[in-house]
C-alpha cells in the first residue's frame, strides 16, 4: 500500500479535479500507468444519462484576486479549492463591498478553505478561510479596488471520462467496486478511495479469481448514474456484491453502510471481515445517512447490492470538504487499515457461493430427471429439497443461508447446488 499512497500524497494531490475536465483525465492517466488494463472511456457532454445530462466539460487555467498593488492576495495555483468549482470567466474590478459578496468561508472553521461548487448554475467565487477574510476585512478600506481574474472554459461538445479495470474471474458473477475522482485537492473524502482500489487491484490480480472483479474510476454521483445508465443491464444480471469506497484512510473509527434493506451478500461480508480481523470497534451508519454513490446503485429500479466501506464516515469529520481533509489525517497506517477491510470483505464474497436461478417461474423438473416416475414420501422429500433450494437461489442468498433457510445439513445444500448447476437450472 505504501507505494500507492505515496502516489495519491505526492502526485494526485496536487491535481484540480471536477466532474469533467483535464484533471480527470490526468488523474486516470496516472492510475493508467499503474495497471495498463485500465480503459479510459468517455461520455460527450449534453448526453441523456436517465434524469441528468452531462454537463459542458470544465478547466480553469488560472484564477486570482490581486490588490491596487497587483498583489495576488487569494491565487488558485497556491490551492485550487480557493476557486469556486465551475466558476465562469470573469475579468473585472470591484470594490470591497462588491468583492465580500463572492467570499465563501466557515467562521466556525477560520484556517480552513471551505470546498464549495456550483454545476449546475453559472456563477463564479474563490474560497477563503476565515481568517483570509478577516485580514481583507481589516487591511483594505472601502475604497480600495480589487482585480479579479478566472480564465475558465465551458466545453459544450466536451467530456465526462472515467476508467474501469476488469480483472476476469471463472464466473460471470462479478463483484464491483466503485471510488470517484472528482474533487480537487483532498484527501481522505477524494483520494483514499482511488489508493485503496489501487492496492486491490494490485492484490487481486495475482490472484486466480473465482467471480470477476470490477474497479471503476468515476466522477461522483453524476459518474455513478452515468455509468448506470450504460451499463445497468449488465450489471444487473452479473453483480452479486460490491462497494463503494470513499473516506477510507483515517486512523478513526472504522464503519460501513449497508445497503437499503440490510441483508444483501455485502452487508454481510463487511461484518464477517471485521470478526475475521478482530475490529470490534465499528460503526454501522444508516441507509437514510446516505450522501455517496451508495444512493444510486441502490436506487428503485438499479438495487445493486452495494454497500460503502468507511473509516469516518463523509460528513462526519470537522476536516470534511475542507483545505484540512489532507495527508496529515489520511496515514499509511490508515489506509493500510481501511484496504484490510475492503481487501478482507472481497475475498468473503469471492470464497462464498451465490446461486443463481437461471429460467423463469418452476422448472419441468421430470424431463430432467430430477422429478419421481413413481410417487414415494422418500422422492417426494427429496424434489422438495430441490424446489426449496430453487427459490432461495436469486443471487442473494449463500449456500450457507440458503442451507439455514430451507433447513437442510450443509452437505446436503452442497449436492444440490452441483445437481442443479449440472443440469443448468442455476448459476455460481
Amino acid at each position: 500500500m505504501k507505494k500507492y499512497y505515496n502516489i495519491g500524497k505526492n502526485i494526485l494531490f496536487p491535481i484540480c479535479r471536477s466532474l469533467t475536465g483535464k484533471g480527470v483525465v490526468k488523474t486516470l492517466k496516472i492510475i493508467q500507468k499503474e495497471f495498463p488494463t485500465l480503459i479510459i472511456k468517455k461520455i460527450i457532454s449534453g448526453t441523456k444519462v436517465f434524469d441528468w445530462s452531462v454537463p459542458p466539460e470544465w478547466n480553469v487555467s488560472n484564477a486570482y484576486i490581486s490588490d491596487k498593488n497587483n498583489l495576488k492576495i487569494i491565487d488558485f495555483k497556491i490551492n485550487n479549492l480557493h476557486l469556486l468549482g465551475y466558476s465562469a470567466s470573469v475579468k473585472k474590478s470591484l470594490s470591497k463591498k462588491e468583492l465580500i459578496k463572492y467570499l465563501y468561508f466557515l467562521k466556525n472553521q477560520p484556517k480552513a478553505i471551505p470546498y464549495v461548487t456550483s454545476y449546475y448554475e453559472k456563477r463564479w467565487g474563490f474560497c477563503v478561510s476565515y481568517n483570509q477574510f478577516k485580514m481583507i476585512e481589516k487591511k483594505y478600506s472601502s475604497k480600495d479596488k480589487f482585480n479579479v481574474v478566472i480564465k475558465s472554459s465551458f466545453k459544450k461538445r466536451g467530456h465526462l471520462n472515467y476508467g474501469e479495470v476488469v480483472l476476469p474471474g471463472k464466473s460471470n458473477q462479478e463483484i464491483l467496486i466503485s471510488t470517484y475522482i472528482c474533487h480537487p485537492s483532498m484527501a481522505n473524502n477524494e483520494l483514499s478511495g482511488p489508493i485503496v482500489s489501487m492496492g486491490l487491484i494490485n492484490y487481486f490480480r495475482k490472484k486466480k479469481l473465482s467471480k470477476t472483479l470490477r474497479f471503476i474510476f468515476i466522477p461522483e454521483t453524476l459518474g455513478s448514474i452515468a455509468y448506470l445508465s450504460k451499463n445497468l443491464i449488465n450489471l444487473k444480471n452479473n453483480v452479486i456484491g460490491g462497494y463503494n469506497l470513499t473516506c477510507i484512510g483515517d486512523e478513526r473509527k472504522h464503519s460501513c453502510m449497508f445497503t437499503k434493506y440490510q441483508n444483501s451478500p455485502s452487508d454481510e461480508a463487511i461484518i464477517e471481515a471485521y470478526k475475521r480481523l478482530n475490529i470490534k470497534n465499528y460503526k454501522i451508519h444508516s441507509f437514510l445517512k446516505r450522501g455517496s454513490d451508495e444512493r444510486q446503485y441502490n436506487s428503485p429500479g438499479v438495487d445493486l447490492p452495494i454497500s460503502s466501506i468507511f473509516r469516518t464516515k463523509y460528513g462526519e469529520y470537522p476536516e470534511y470538504h475542507t483545505s484540512l481533509d489532507n495527508f496529515d489525517i489520511v496515514t499509511l497506517k490508515g489506509i493500510t487499515g481501511g484496504f484490510e477491510v475492503a481487501k478482507k470483505s472481497i475475498e468473503i464474497l469471492l470464497e462464498n457461493i451465490y446461486p443463481k436461478y437461471k429460467i423463469i417461474c418452476e422448472p419441468q423438473m421430470g424431463k430432467r430427471g430430477l422429478y419421481p416416475t413413481l410417487s414415494t414420501k422418500t422422492e417426494k422429500k427429496l424434489t422438495r429439497s430441490y424446489m426449496d433450494f430453487l427459490q432461495y437461489s436469486d443471487g442473494s442468498n449463500s449456500l450457507k443461508k440458503i442451507s439455514d433457510l430451507i433447513n437442510l445439513d450443509y452437505k446436503s445444500t452442497e449436492k444440490i447446488n452441483l445437481i442443479l448447476l449440472k443440469n443448468g437450472l442455476i448459476r455460481n
